[in-house]
């Protein structure tokens, strides 16, 4: 099972990197959230969407397999 490693850097499937800074829970409802550093600002993404696959069908040419995936800093 995939896991989300604080203080690592991924690559979103679009070329962008982030920063995990984070997980939280949501206080509405407690399901866990992952919050990330791009840019200079702070973002929050479900967990689940985070760990989840490219929609291959609507992204056809996209060749990385997850949504967001860990790269190995230099």
């Amino acid at each position: 099972m995939r896991e989300v490693i604080v203080g690592k850097k991924y690559k979103h499937f679009k070329g962008k990197v982030v920063s995990v800074i984070a997980v939280a829970k949501d206080s509405e409802d407690l399901h866990d959230v992952v919050v990330y550093n791009h840019d200079n600002e702070t973002w929050v993404r479900n967990m689940t969407d985070f760990l989840s696959e490219v929609d291959h069908e609507k992204y056809p040419d996209v060749k990385q397999k997850y949504r967001f995936e860990e790269i190995e800093e230099r």
